[in-house]
């Protein structure tokens, strides 16, 4: 008996003993199985700022898990060899829900994130991970195109402490070209993270010549403002050839240098460039006073100012999670 998806967007009719587009829900006598449940392909210890996420736990390390799968099929995916793998012949361990807990402990981890590929295709394990974690004292995360139907997305958020996102244009063309999916359902994801109080922090890669317009980046950081509010920090990465788009070269510095000035612009109070070392691009400065309270090198925190929230200077609030779970 055929089985239709309803966890994201594609919909997915998918045959018995066949799976979906993201490799790894296949229809078992009837029923959808996400046959990478307990059994991750990555399990690594990170800086949290590695995610990126810069306003949650600085200088903290988290508990990164991904299994093998994505329903996206992003012709730039730096994580390709895993994300567009098939389950069966890409090795993994066996880690339950269950265990993360200890595990996070064992290293130190004041969290645990799900990364890499795409959480919201192993959705069962992220979540009762989650659940898990939360109930530890832990905090989670995710990282994550955001490609995922409104209702699974809400009962995900309630154990979700932060989120990093990618947009990746304000172009429902982009998303058809380059990742076979569409914008609008990444835009309600977003939304509803934030509304929900995920502490919501947004990616854009930028790719030459199919991204890096001065009117798509402004157009992308005028949406954040509108919609997610001039607080959400902004991440523009730099793009490096992979996968099926190594014909570009990759992004200059110059063009992400512009990209943060347009953000600015704008209005947005936190904007960041990454995958690159440039002067400042890391560092986190008072929207209030302008002072700066978080100084970064890479993924190193040198300098954490902010105090219960807020900047030591002017008093003002800093939008994020900065202190570990009581």
């Amino acid at each position: 008996m055929r089985v239709q998806c309803e966890l994201c967007p594609k919909g997915c009719v998918i045959e018995p003993g066949q799976s979906g587009e993201c490799r790894i829900r296949v229809n078992v006598d009837g029923k959808l199985l996400a046959v990478t449940y307990g059994h991750p392909c990555a399990v690594h210890v990170d800086p949290v700022e590695k995610k990126p996420l810069f306003h949650f736990l600085p200088g903290t390390g988290i508990l990164s898990i991904a299994t093998v799968g994505c329903n996206l099929h992003c012709k730039n995916c730096q994580n390709w060899e895993i994300s567009q793998a098939n389950p069966e012949e890409t090795p993994a361990v066996e880690l339950l829900p269950d265990q993360i807990p200890a595990l996070a402990k064992k290293y130190d981890c004041l969290s645990a994130a799900y990364t890499y590929t795409e959480p919201m295709v192993f959705y069962e394990y992220a979540l009762d991970s989650c659940i898990r974690a939360k109930e530890a004292g832990l905090r989670n995360a995710l990282v994550t195109a955001g490609y995922i139907n409104e209702k699974p997305l809400r009962r995900l958020c309630q154990f979700v402490d932060a989120a990093n996102i990618d947009l990746k244009a304000l172009s429902d063309r982009f998303y058809r070209d380059i990742c076979r999916a569409t914008l609008k359902p990444v835009l309600n994801a977003l939304v509803v993270s934030k509304a929900m109080g995920v502490e919501v922090e947004v990616t854009n890669l930028i790719i030459p010549t199919l991204n890096d317009s001065d009117d798509m980046l402004r157009a992308l950081s005028r949406w954040i403002v509108r919609n997610l509010g001039r607080e959400t920090p902004l991440h523009f990465s730099r793009f490096f050839p992979h996968y099926q788009m190594r014909n570009l070269p990759p992004t200059p510095a110059e063009t992400l240098d512009r990209a943060k000035q347009i953000a600015e612009s704008e209005g947005l109070h936190f904007v960041y460039i990454g995958n690159i070392t440039r002067p400042k691009a890391g560092d986190t400065f008072c929207p209030g006073c302008g002072q700066r309270l978080v100084h970064r090198y890479g993924y190193l925190v040198l300098e954490n100012r902010i105090r219960e929230g807020k900047c030591p200077d002017c008093n003002t609030s800093i939008y994020g999670l900065w202190e570990p779970k009581p």
